[in-house]
């Protein structure tokens, strides 16, 4: 969380509240990272980690589509910033989907 919140220092954006949450509680058994954030100027942030080796396509973008649906759900709260932090390679069609439904995609955080 250290490295997460240095990262977004870094960009100029400060939390006041940071909280992990586990993929179990989405019903997910994917290796994912997942936060939920406050900043300062009271944006409401999600965001997802993914670390891999092999290459983001899109049939990954639409499950963490589905992901995020049910964060919202168990959050019972619409997020106005989605953040995608990856380390793996990035199918160009995966990257234009996310992007086209607002989301902002970083590679290198790792």
């Amino acid at each position: 969380m250290k490295n997460l919140t240095a990262y977004f220092t870094k960009k100029d954006i400060l939390f006041k509240q940071l909280n992990k949450i586990d993929p179990k509680e989405l019903n997910s058994r994917k290796k994912i990272t997942i936060y939920d954030a406050l900043s300062i100027d009271k944006k409401y942030y999600s965001i997802f980690i993914i670390e891999a080796k092999s290459r983001f396509l899109r049939k990954n973008a639409t499950e963490l589509e589905q992901l995020l649906t049910k964060l919202i759900e168990y959050k019972d709260h619409n997020y106005k910033k989605k953040i995608l932090l990856i380390s793996s390679p990035l199918c160009s069609h995966a990257k234009a989907q996310l992007e086209q439904n607002g989301w902002s995609i970083f590679s290198d955080f790792m």
